[in-house]
């Protein structure tokens, strides 16, 4: 290798670890302030760690989990890839430690890709981008078909809830019930049954409700946890607050099919004017130009 190209790679290694420096600053340096905490939060933080894959790697003498665990804190990514890996459901085929991987062959092999092509030092700037792209191409789109998955059928669960509460059944049970007797459990029957299975395994059913709006990260889900446990603390009627709960949902569900319907109008303009209003114009000019075209040229 010539020292033109060993110069090109060293400045190519430092325009990439420059580049996570920067980035690793700004988001350090836009990061709200950490909030004050509390000694049951602290708790709970404990608990999590407990099952945190990089956690685990405290301690460890192998040279590659200290390099994820240094990357992983240095990146500040530990909690947002925890986060994610929640959201997703927890699946089998990856974890936040296989997500770092990832996040990190991007953030790496787009840049090198990009200045074997250009030969340009500018490519720096590509590995941000590259290591933020898996969430963008991957994990945001997983995410959001899983959270519909779960709010689709959620205003049916809670009226199926109100009605076998006004039954006499206590909650946490009506909700056993609900998914036993649901003939394709779906992404929000798996929830409640990893929640009731929480209550057996000696949580209290406040942690376990808590635990459930934070996997699911839907708004809707958390206010309906924040109903249950007001109904506990303040004695309320629940089946009268998971009615009007439901009809609410619905009513926004309405209001929001009805405003997507209002911006259809309005969205189907952009094809309109790139694809059929051309289309439209030559069919109709066509013929004219032809007639102009040919008649000019014919001898009289």
């Amino acid at each position: 290798m010539n020292p033109e190209t060993i110069r090109g790679i060293l400045l190519l290694v430092l325009s990439v670890a420059g580049s996570f420096a920067c980035f690793t600053f700004v988001q350090r340096f836009f990061a709200p302030p950490s909030e004050e905490r509390s000694p049951i939060s602290d708790i709970s933080d404990m608990e999590g760690k407990e099952t945190s894959v990089f956690a685990k790697l405290e301690g460890s003498k192998s040279f590659w989990d200290k390099l994820d665990l240094f990357f992983a804190k240095q990146l500040g990514m530990e909690k947002k890839l925890e986060e994610t890996y929640m959201l997703l459901g927890r699946p089998a085929s990856t974890d936040p430690l296989k997500m770092l991987h990832l996040k990190l062959i991007f953030g790496a092999g787009i840049p090198v890709a990009a200045y074997a092509l250009t030969q340009s030092p500018f490519t720096l700037v590509f590995a941000p981008i590259g290591f933020m792209l898996p969430d963008g191409l991957m994990y945001s789109g997983r995410i959001r078909n899983r959270q519909e998955d779960i709010i689709r059928n959620f205003p049916t669960f809670v009226d199926l809830g109100a009605l076998m509460i006004e039954s006499g059944l206590d909650y946490m049970t009506a909700f056993d019930r609900i998914v036993k007797i649901a003939p394709v459990k779906t992404g929000l029957e798996l929830e409640i049954e990893r929640t009731i299975n929480e209550v057996q395994m000696g949580y209290s059913r406040r942690d376990a409700l808590r635990h459930l709006s934070q996997r699911t990260g839907l708004q809707e889900v958390r206010s309906f946890v924040g109903l249950i446990i007001q109904s506990d603390e303040l004695g309320t009627s629940l089946v009268d607050l998971l009615r009007n709960y439901s009809a609410d949902m619905r009513f926004r569900r309405l209001n929001r099919a009805e405003k997507l319907a209002a911006q259809a109008s309005t969205k189907m303009l952009i094809p309109l004017f790139i694809f059929i209003f051309p289309t439209v114009f030559i069919l109709m000019l066509a013929p004219m130009i032809m007639d102009l075209v040919t008649g000019g040229a014919m001898p009289f």
